[in-house]
């Protein structure tokens, strides 16, 4: 079976930037990922270059930012209360940290300035404007359930608890 929409799609992965600095890895957990494909769960340079792949493959891959987390922004700063950090009290600059957003959700953000009542923040993602060489093993497809599909994110083993 082959990873396309609506196929639940479980993968490990290794993640380094482009100057081989390890960034993220699954194996460092104890569960590879597990996503719904064609759902947008992973960034769009990585599902495009496992669609195809079946259990048991290896590939690796190198996204450019705008199939990943898309190019920095120069000045995509803002001036935060306090309050809406969780962790305010032990932040420092150049910390990655993670803002509540309106709407809810939550947006990663790195630490410019701290101030008494305020933090400055840059909006970027902390791997904007990086080239990420991906080195995958996808472990598993299945067929997606209805209720998966519907939902939009897998349900059970590895997946989201509701």
């Amino acid at each position: 079976m082959k990873a396309e929409k609506n196929k639940v799609v479980t993968f490990h992965y290794h993640l380094t930037d482009e100057t081989g600095t390890k960034v993220d890895s699954s194996h460092d957990r104890a569960e590879p990922l597990t996503i719904l494909f064609g759902h947008g769960q992973i960034i769009p340079g990585l599902e495009q270059a496992m669609e195809g792949h079946e259990a048991g493959d290896k590939f690796d891959v190198s996204v450019p930012p705008e199939h990943g987390y898309g190019e920095r922004r120069e000045d995509f700063t803002q001036r935060v209360p306090k309050k809406y950090f969780r962790d305010a009290d032990h932040l420092k600059s150049g910390d990655a940290t993670v803002l509540s957003v309106q709407g809810g959700g939550y947006r990663q953000v790195v630490v410019l300035k701290v101030g008494s009542s305020v933090i400055d923040v840059d909006l970027n993602h902390p791997m904007a404007g990086k080239t990420l060489k991906f080195d995958v093993e996808v472990t598993d497809v299945r067929d997606a359930t209805p209720e998966e599909v519907e939902h939009g994110h897998v349900h059970g083993e590895g997946g989201h608890h509701h």
